[in-house]
């Protein structure tokens, strides 16, 4: 049974929001955007399901059912919207670090997550875009063995100047001793984080990153403009990641190892989820004392296919909650296929259910359902 996971520590930090989901008959299948955001089309949907999204909220909530003992660190506005993050924190038990800020906006998204299509967010970052480092609680990030940390890309106070604040972050953390994780969101391209130099904030930030788990089309955008215009051209409007070669993947991953790199999972939707690993060297940075138990994971490059999902219900969340999978087998020490298995048993468990938590099954049961044969996609 896993259970050393269960008395490490974990900080989850960065973006955290509101996500409105309106649910949409399964029957109603749609095969491109223009199908459905037509001007002046009314498009029936259900009752909507409201919960905690973002990275902290999703990846934070997914470590603390998974049985990780969790802290959680954001910011939120005065507002209504606040309130209802907190009531929702309380009713799951989270120990939450909250900077409630006067005057700002509770960050929300609306998530349209329509049958035959990928999910399509129309997203206010709201009280994220003044989140710092003095938003963070050192003392207990010293405690932990492993921080995680998600969406910088849509939080302004860690791209402006340059990633200054970005930077500055894993670099005190990593200073702390604790592992580090890391995981982004992709932009608008004519946004403000659009236009930022993301290719040399990462080249920076990589030596400090324990765990980088970006999706695919988020590392594309970010360090490889070309690349994503081509697969955005190519994929015609429909989801780009089961209509792609993995080995496109690996140039990418390949550039991250260059700059520093130890782990890396790059989410591939529907497909899977590519592992690529640093040398032993490399590994031995980890911090949180997790690295001892990593020797066979040095030089590794796996791809592991998804499970197949009893029903689709919503992709949101999805590859956060895979994240956290992954996170905790790394902290129980697993070996590198395991920890696959179980985040892409995860991903596929979370897919049935609108929220990120419903479909959620414990690391156990998910074992049990992986050696009973679960069906590969």
């Amino acid at each position: 049974m896993m259970e050393k996971y269960k008395n490490k520590k974990v900080v989850a930090a960065g973006h955290i929001c509101l996500d409105i989901t309106p649910s949409f008959e399964q029957s109603a299948q749609f095969d491109l955007v223009s199908d459905i955001l037509i001007p002046g089309r009314l498009v029936p949907v259900g009752t909507p399901d409201i919960h905690i999204g973002g990275s902290a909220g999703n990846t934070g909530l997914a470590l603390k059912r998974l049985g990780a003992d969790v802290s959680m660190m954001g910011k939120i506005g005065r507002d209504d919207f606040g309130r209802l993050i907190k009531t929702q924190l309380e009713a799951y038990g989270m120990q939450s670090k909250l900077t409630e800020q006067e005057g700002e906006e509770t960050s929300y998204s609306v998530v349209l997550s329509v049958p035959g299509i990928d999910r399509i967010i129309l997203h206010n970052s709201g009280a994220n875009h003044s989140f710092t480092a003095s938003d963070i609680d050192f003392e207990a990030v010293k405690e932990a063995s492993l921080f995680h940390f998600g969406y910088p890309s849509i939080m302004r106070g860690m791209y402006r100047d340059s990633g200054r604040g970005f930077l500055e972050l894993f670099k005190k953390v990593k200073s702390l001793g604790t592992a580090t994780s890391l995981d982004m969101a992709i932009v608008e391209e004519n946004s403000e984080s659009g236009k930022v130099d993301w290719t040399a904030i990462l080249q920076k930030v990589m030596p400090y990153v324990d765990v980088f788990a970006p999706s695919m089309e988020e590392l594309a955008f970010l360090i490889d403009r070309p690349r994503y215009h081509d697969w955005m051209e190519r994929s015609k409007g429909r989801e780009v990641t089961g209509r792609l070669p993995m080995d496109e993947v690996k140039p990418l991953a390949n550039r991250l190892l260059d700059w520093g790199a130890k782990i890396i999972l790059i989410k591939c939707g529907a497909s899977g989820m590519y592992l690529r690993t640093g040398s032993q060297r490399e590994l031995a940075k980890i911090g949180g004392g997790l690295s001892k138990n990593l020797r066979a994971w040095a030089n590794q490059e796996v791809f592991e296919k998804s499970y197949k999902p009893e029903r689709v219900v919503s992709a949101a969340g999805a590859g956060d909650t895979s994240i956290a999978a992954f996170l905790c087998a790394l902290m129980e020490g697993c070996g590198f296929q395991k920890a696959l298995q179980l985040a892409a048993g995860t991903g596929a468990s979370c897919v049935e259910a609108y929220d990120a938590l419903s479909g959620l099954k414990s690391l156990e049961e998910l074992e049990k359902k992986i050696a009973g044969g679960w069906e590969k996609i």
